[in-house]
């Protein structure tokens, strides 16, 4: 049953949940949403973390002056429009939404949007970054803040889409006391380990347009959303399946056919929920080889490999891009030696390149079995191609340790969400483990550092996947989808990274 093709799921799913667009007018529900995370979030303060926990429920309560749409381009959401930007590209000027409440009613001014920002530079591990860049952040009036930089830094919009939250000036703290934010759920109660409760905030002011992502209008249409603890998988399929749950998070895919089949409730796959690499160490070792590294890149079958880690390619696909279709950023420039494995044209790059049959250390863990799953793959067609394979199994802490050190691996695998901004994809940083440093690559970040359009950007992005399937600081293996569950009756419900509950409908 797991093998039927994917567009069949995506039509079954989009027969149960249309109506989303009719359902953004919908009339407010005396109803409860209850839904099952996969744990306890260590805080309600995203800007101390942006987990996807943390996130999930955060954005409920706080919004951001930019946000994502379905294309994952920045669109205004706290902000009254894109900023306007200087001829010289280093200040910029964002204008506000008017007439925004908080929770506690007061009205948002450009001093809330000031001191939230300038709490999020020093507090955000993204905030910090960003404040390398930013030479003064000042109200310019009530409605209007200006960003002056140092130096250009393109993705700035993006950074703002998550984490940066605003809150009114009078409750910011070190920690946070008080959650008091602008989005469409107030934030009641918590009790840890048991539920953290939110009701409708009946002033929200919605942003305009038709949902699209995050973007778009929000409507609680709920009269209240209670976020519950579940941190075992099949305790959340259960509760699904017998009504205790109208939707449940990360559920695996063994559960799909009982989902399916049950009377109170349907899976939900959200695709392209994220990707899989086999990043390269290129500061020691064999990988330090370019040559090398392209035969490991041509070497490979990613169809196989994402087959045996996911079983079923409804919740799996193969694209060389770095972003999938229907991201701005998909882009099929540069891809190179991306097919079904070629170990007699590997095997050649092998024989050119002088390898000594050193053992290639391919670091794994089985903490994530598709990582492992995808591994095992990888070494039977390495050695099909004439690689010696060191296959290190560990654990996924002992993993996360020993990347840090050059001296003990060749390649590691990892998985990673898509990032709204390009240049937050983690190997461009010359200090991720692999250290993927070269000419090629400076440039191309350069130029996209420098952009300041959507056009100039994409180009830019195009050098460089370009210049990371030169490089090959890792080999991109795949795309996967996620598992997730929604009781029947609950409608207008979308699937999104972060999964969100504005404009869903409890069941009657």
């Amino acid at each position: 049953m797991l093998n039927r093709r994917s567009f069949l799921v995506s039509t079954a799913a989009t027969a149960v949940f249309a109506g989303s667009a009719r359902l953004a007018f919908a009339a407010p529900s005396d109803g409860v949403l209850t839904v099952a995370m996969i744990g306890e979030p260590p805080t309600l303060d995203v800007m101390q973390t942006t987990t996807d926990l943390v996130m999930t429920i955060d954005q409920h309560i706080f919004e951001t002056l930019y946000t994502y749409d379905a294309e994952w381009k920045t669109v205004p959401l706290l902000a009254a429009a894109q900023p306007v930007i200087s001829d010289d590209g280093l200040t910029y000027t964002i204008a506000l939404r008017e007439g925004v409440k908080f929770h506690n009613g007061a009205v948002m001014t450009s001093d809330d949007v000031v001191a939230s920002l300038r709490r999020w530079l020093d507090l955000a591990t993204k905030g910090k970054q960003v404040a390398a860049f930013v030479e003064s952040l000042e109200a310019d009036g009530p409605n209007t803040v200006v960003f002056r930089l140092n130096a250009h830094y393109s993705p700035l919009i993006a950074t703002l889409c998550s984490g940066s939250v605003i809150l009114p000036a009078t409750t910011l703290a070190d920690p946070l006391t008080e959650f008091v934010g602008t989005g469409p759920y107030v934030l009641r109660e918590r009790r840890p380990d048991q539920y953290i409760q939110m009701v409708r905030f009946d002033d929200y002011a919605s942003p305009e347009g038709e949902p699209s992502n995050y973007a778009g209008r929000r409507e609680a249409i709920a009269r209240e959303i209670r976020f519950v603890p579940v941190p075992d998988a099949n305790t959340r399929v259960e509760g699904l399946l017998s009504g205790q749950f109208d939707f449940a998070d990360s559920l695996p895919v063994s559960a799909y056919d009982r989902l399916s089949g049950s009377d109170k409730s349907a899976p939900v796959i959200f695709e392209n929920a994220g990707w899989v690499s086999m990043n390269m160490n290129m500061k020691q070792g064999l990988m330090t080889s370019k040559a090398l590294r392209q035969a490991v890149q041509l070497a490979l079958n990613p169809t196989d490999m994402m087959m045996a880690a996911f079983d079923a390619d409804m919740f799996y696909s193969v694209d060389g891009s770095i972003f999938p279709k229907g991201f701005f950023w998909h882009t099929e420039a540069g891809i190179a030696r991306y097919g079904e494995g070629d170990a007699e044209g590997a095997a050649k790059m092998l024989a050119e390149a002088g390898y000594d049959g050193t053992p290639l250390r391919l670091m794994t863990s089985r903490q994530y079995e598709f990582h492992y799953k995808i591994s095992e793959v990888a070494k039977a067609y390495l050695e099909a191609a004439g690689f010696k394979i060191d296959l290190q199994v560990v654990d996924w802490a002992t993993l996360t340790t020993r990347r840090a050190d050059p001296d003990l691996w060749d390649i590691f695998v990892t998985h990673s969400n898509f990032p709204g901004d390009p240049s937050t994809i983690n190997t461009l940083s010359d200090n991720y483990p692999g250290w993927y440093v070269s000419d090629q690559k400076a440039e191309a970040v350069a130029a996209y550092m420098n952009a300041t359009t959507d056009e100039a950007k994409f180009a830019a992005w195009e050098r460089i996947q370009t210049a990371i399937y030169d490089d090959v600081p890792l080999y991109k293996v795949g795309n996967f989808n996620a598992l997730a569950g929604v009781a029947k009756g609950v409608a207008g419900y979308e699937p999104t990274y972060w999964p969100h509950f504005w404009n869903v409908s409890p069941k009657e």
